[in-house]
C-alpha cells in the first residue's frame, strides 16, 4: 500500500510528505486492518533515512510488534535503528527466501528505486495505491524511471469521502522479465 499524489509522486524531491498531512475520514482508510495483515516491511535506504530523520527530530516511529523491517542498501550504516535489518542480498534470492517463510503479507514501503528494482525482477504481486487528490508538481515518482511495460489487472477500487481513491491491482502473470511463483505471502 502506498500513497501517491494525483500527479504520480510518492514524495517531494527532498523526500517530504507534508502534502499527506490532511484531515482523514473515520477509519483512516482501513490502515488498522492493513497493518494487521502484514508482518514484514521492505524499504530502501532513502526511506530508512527519512525514518532516521524522524527519530532525530524527536518524532516517534510507531512500534509494530512482530513486524520485521528489511532495508536494502549497498552501504549499511554502522549504527542501525532497533528492529531494522540491512540486506545486500540479490532481490530474487531475497524474495524467494522471504516467500518460503510462513507469515502474513509483505509490505514494500518504498522508495521508487527499490519498487522499480523489485518490479523488474518480477518480485511484486500487487499494488494498492491510494491516490491523494493533490498535485505537488514535482517529486519522487511511484516507480523509478526506466523503460518497462508492466501490465496490471484491476482487482478493486474504493472511493473515500475526502476524494482519495484506492486502486488495487495485481501484476500480470505474463511479464517480459519473468516472475517469482505466487505463494500465500504477497509482496
Amino acid at each position: 500500500m502506498i500513497a501517491m499524489s494525483a500527479d504520480g509522486f510518492i514524495a517531494r524531491k527532498d523526500g517530504a510528505v507534508d502534502w499527506l498531512d490532511r484531515p482523514r475520514p473515520a477509519g483512516d482508510y482501513g490502515m488498522g486492518d492493513f497493518f494487521k495483515s502484514i508482518d514484514t516491511i521492505v524499504l530502501g535506504r532513502k526511506t530508512y533515512d527519512v525514518a532516521l530523520r524522524f527519530v532525530r527530530e524527536g518524532k516517534a516511529i510507531p512500534k509494530m510488534p512482530g513486524v520485521r523491517h528489511y532495508v536494502f542498501s549497498r552501504k549499511p550504516p554502522k549504527k542501525v535503528l532497533d528492529g531494522f535489518e540491512f540486506v545486500k542480498e540479490p532481490i530474487k534470492k531475497f524474495a524467494k527466501r522471504l516467500r518460503a517463510q510462513k507469515g502474513k503479507h509483505i509490505w514494500m514501503m518504498g522508495g521508487a528505486g527499490l519498487i522499480g528494482s523489485f518490479l523488474d525482477q518480477g518480485a511484486i504481486d500487487e499494488f494498492i495505491i491510494s491516490v491523494i487528490p493533490t498535485f505537488i508538481g514535482e517529486g519522487i515518482p511511484l516507480i523509478a524511471p526506466r523503460r518497462r511495460t508492466v501490465p496490471l489487472k484491476l482487482i478493486s477500487t474504493e472511493k473515500f469521502s475526502d476524494g482519495v481513491v484506492r486502486l488495487h491491482y495485481s501484476v500480470s502473470e505474463t511479464r517480459p522479465s519473468g516472475r517469482v511463483p505466487k505463494s500465500k505471502r504477497r509482496l
